[in-house]
């Protein structure tokens, strides 16, 4: 008798003991803000990430707007929509981004990796000024002023990168070509936003990478190792968003994550 009433207490347990992990992961689901936000410096922390929408050159356009929202977070996997659109002006108007905030001031010397993996698409309407774009920066001190801009451009769309030498056609000019990196070729650009150098990686032949995964670090090492960039330099900040300059878009990341190790 003893038996049965312990094994009838295991069974009218059980349904309990399984339903408590779908009730955290609702509570988790519940607290991650997945509201849209359109405010210049609007963010949203989540996990290991921070959603920033930097309007940093809304100054610029004669009209125009962008907002995000983060879709999911699972573990350390993250997906965003930025839909956004600008009229007027030539420069860049927001980097709206996901911002990592673990793993960083560190020394590039000792980083041994940074695994990455993002994918994502893009619905442009008309004309569009923009890239997909990975941005890092470096310090000669632990969170310091940023003295070095690293880019890789999964995406370029009608957006050259910043160079100090350009081709008789206006075109830019890139100081390495067709560097086997993280599985494909890249061309280099370096040249000065006027504060900091910015090396640039733009995939060969124009190509769109909307599937990314590599070892974000052997673009790290490749720059300490061939184009000067000091391995005492600290890791300060590590983002990955767009540069919209001008027409309408809309980011789609289905799945984005990174992490410093």
């Amino acid at each position: 008798m003893r038996s049965f009433s312990k094994l009838a207490a295991i069974v009218l347990l059980a349904p309990l003991a399984f339903a408590a992990p779908t009730k955290e992961l609702e509570l988790v689901k519940r607290q991650i803000d997945t509201s849209t936000h359109c405010g210049q410096w609007d963010s949203i922390t989540a996990g290991q990430y921070t959603l920033f929408l930097d309007q940093w050159g809304l100054l610029g356009a004669s009209s125009g707007s962008d907002c995000a929202s983060i879709t999911s977070l699972s573990g350390t996997t993250i997906a965003w929509k930025n839909t956004w659109t600008w009229v007027g002006g030539t420069g860049v108007k927001s980097y709206t981004n996901v911002a990592l905030n673990s793993g960083l001031n560190k020394q590039l010397s000792v980083i041994s990796s940074i695994p990455s993996t993002w994918k994502w698409s893009q619905s442009n309407s008309g004309t569009v000024v923009a890239n997909v774009a990975y941005d890092l920066f470096t310090s000669s001190s632990s969170g310091g002023s940023a003295q070095n801009e690293i880019m890789i451009w999964l995406a370029n769309y009608n957006a050259g990168p910043i160079s100090a030498v350009y081709n008789s056609d206006g075109t830019p000019q890139p100081k390495a070509s067709n560097i086997s990196l993280g599985g494909r070729t890249w061309d280099l650009y370096f040249g000065s936003n006027g504060v900091n150098d910015v090396y640039s990686f733009l995939p060969t032949g124009s190509a769109i990478v909307t599937s990314f995964s590599a070892d974000v670090n052997v673009f790290l090492k490749y720059l300490t190792s061939n184009q000067g960039l000091s391995a005492s330099q600290f890791l300060t900040t590590f983002e990955a968003g767009t540069e919209a300059t001008s027409g309408s878009a809309t980011l789609t990341v289905s799945a984005y994550s990174a992490v410093i190790n």
